[in-house]
């Protein structure tokens, strides 16, 4: 974590005095009143009681306070929604480095292509350059648990991509339901073409364009597919430029995601 001594840390699902040693200030997430007990009475009575601040509840509906690191070795059933409220927290941060179940840090690097590529992946590599940095086995916790695990450093991108992530991820959301899928399949669903359909109509009528009678969402989704050169590429080997060019051209069609 190359931690400073003027650094604010964030800690979720503390227990780290060593932290306190080498920072200014560690800022602990715990939703657990007993482990929040437990934490205060390590610390009472020495000089790092006051470099501890403990938040108590949950964090992934808690406001994150401003810090420059996050190091955690996370509860893992909150990994995902917690690594993009992360990346869409502001002010920005330096660096994360996170402890998460081995097959998430590895779907978070995954690369197109591979087999554990998926929405996690291009989501996660939009917004932060994201590194596996080494492997935990699980006799390294007392009691083992079932899985193993990685510590990975996540480090957003500052700035971020000129995009508006709902758009971005309504759009990966619809291509990786069926990542095996081509584009043009994956577009044919019923609800697909009824949220375009939807979100095209208030389009239209925010900017006075007049529909067609014989207007129909599934040709002009088909036709931007084919105009833009996707209709047959599949989400599991494109890789971000190939969906900002597919996000643009669907946009520029008066089509939206959010």
């Amino acid at each position: 974590a190359a931690l400073r001594r003027t650094d604010v840390i964030l800690e979720v699902g503390p227990g780290t005095v060593k932290m306190l040693e080498k920072v200014k200030k560690v800022i602990a997430c715990e939703i657990d009143p007993r482990l929040v007990g437990e934490l205060q009475k390590r610390v009472q009575g020495t000089c790092l009681a006051n470099k501890l601040e403990i938040k108590v509840g949950d964090v992934l509906k808690a406001d994150l306070p401003f810090f420059d690191a996050c190091v955690a070795n996370l509860p893992y059933q909150i990994s995902s929604p917690f690594v993009f409220k992360l990346l869409l927290h502001r002010p920005f941060f330096r660096c994360a480095i996170l402890m998460f179940q081995r097959e998430f840090a590895l779907r978070l690097v995954a690369k197109p292509g591979t087999k554990l590529y998926c929405r996690l992946s291009i989501n996660t590599q939009l917004l932060a350059r994201v590194d596996h940095l080494m492997k935990v086995g699980k006799n390294n916790f007392r009691p083992p648990p079932k899985v193993e695990s990685s510590v990975v450093r996540i480090e957003p991108k500052n700035p971020p991509p000129p995009i508006n992530f709902q758009e971005w991820d309504g759009l990966v959301r619809i291509a990786f339901v069926r990542k095996n899928k081509t584009l043009s399949a994956a577009f044919k669903s019923s609800a697909v073409e009824q949220l375009l359909d939807h979100n095209y109509r208030i389009h239209c009528s925010l900017h006075n364009t007049e529909i067609p009678e014989n207007f129909k969402i599934a040709e002009k989704i088909q036709t931007v597919l084919k105009n833009t050169g996707y209709s047959e590429k599949r989400a599991r080997s494109m890789d971000i430029d190939d969906f900002i060019r597919l996000l643009h051209g669907f946009n520029s069609e008066g089509i939206h995601f959010s």
